[in-house]
């Protein structure tokens, strides 16, 4: 008589016993299960409600900005004077503008403002910023910034207007100031220097405000242990701002320059209002060229090929400083 040996039945397999494949799978399909968790909503809400409030900067930066850009570009190969359909022309408007001793002037007077009128600028917002910083108590300080900063945030237009009857050569007031000390009234703004100094001085007057306060902020960050090190090796006064001060605020200055120097390329308002680009062209500019070539000629397909042009001179300046800052520009 045989004797059969009980079957052992296997032990079923838990979750604590599964394989990883299994546990992997799990583990997906949890995470799928997930997708409606609470953190998973807010945080789409949260990226939808982002995009609304970015909308109307996008939508704003395209329509006004990205769109008249391209059209610009477009509009410099075509002849077009808005009555009629435009016309292809290649690069006809660019060998128009070349040849064209207006426009020649126009650049010519716009580079030699952007030379005299950005030194200025910066030179004057420099000193005046070492000045308010190291001689004037805090709460001056503050006076100055407001009072200097002020005319930038008017209308370029209206303090044109009103300097025009400071410089008048007949009632002005300058002259009147000028006649005090026995000086004879000076035609400001009927002769080519005088009314390209006007010009100047105007725009410097409204712009440095902005230079001023960067240079401000940038000596605030300028530490006091390295000027007391520097009086310790002698350098004093003038020395001081020589071998510190200039170099450490070099990254500052690199900005102002850059700023200003894009900001003068497009200046149109104080030579506008002021002179009307005389007497003759002496004060006309790059931008009263394409404003005059395309709402009182109706050439906009040459307006928009200056435009082009003075935009290629604005990146390639810039460029360029950015070029030179690696060796004038100094990071602490």
């Amino acid at each position: 008589m045989s004797t059969t040996t009980p079957r052992r039945e296997r032990p079923k397999r838990t979750d604590k016993t599964a394989t990883p494949t299994a546990a992997r799978a799990a583990g997906a399909k949890s995470q799928k299960s997930g997708a409606g968790h609470p953190r998973h909503n807010g945080r789409h809400s949260q990226r939808w409600l982002a995009w609304v409030f970015l909308a109307p900067t996008i939508l704003g930066m395209g329509l006004f900005t990205l769109i008249p850009i391209v059209a610009s570009v477009v509009l410099a190969f075509f002849r077009w004077d808005i009555i009629s359909a435009p016309t292809f022309v290649g690069f006809d408007n660019f060998a128009e503008v070349a040849q064209d001793p207006t426009v020649r002037v126009s650049f010519l007077n716009t580079i030699l403002f952007v030379v005299v009128a950005v030194a200025l600028q910066l030179g004057f917002a420099l000193a005046l910023a070492i000045m308010v910083q190291e001689k004037m108590p805090a709460w001056l300080r503050v006076f100055f910034r407001s009072a200097f900063f002020f005319p930038l945030i008017l209308s370029a237009a209206s303090v044109s207007i009103f300097m025009r009857y400071l410089f008048n050569e007949q009632f002005g007031v300058v002259n009147w100031f000028l006649s005090l000390v026995g000086i004879p009234a000076v035609p400001w703004l009927t002769t080519p220097g005088g009314s390209a100094a006007v010009v100047i001085l105007v725009y410097v007057w409204q712009n440095f405000g902005f230079s001023f306060l960067l240079f401000i902020g940038g000596l605030a960050s300028i530490p006091v242990e390295t000027y007391e090190a520097a009086a310790i090796d002698g350098a004093t006064g003038w020395r001081k701002h020589l071998h510190v001060t200039l170099p450490l605020l070099s990254p500052t200055t690199l900005v102002a320059s850059v700023m200003a120097i894009i900001s003068a390329l497009q200046v149109f308002d104080q030579p506008y209002v002021l002179t009307r680009g005389g007497p003759g062209d002496s004060t006309r500019t790059a931008v009263m060229v394409i404003f005059e070539s395309a709402f009182q000629r109706l050439e906009f397909g040459q307006a928009s090929a200056i435009g082009v042009l003075l935009t290629l001179i604005i990146m390639a300046i810039t460029a360029a400083q950015f070029r030179l800052s690696k060796r004038f520009v100094f990071y602490q």
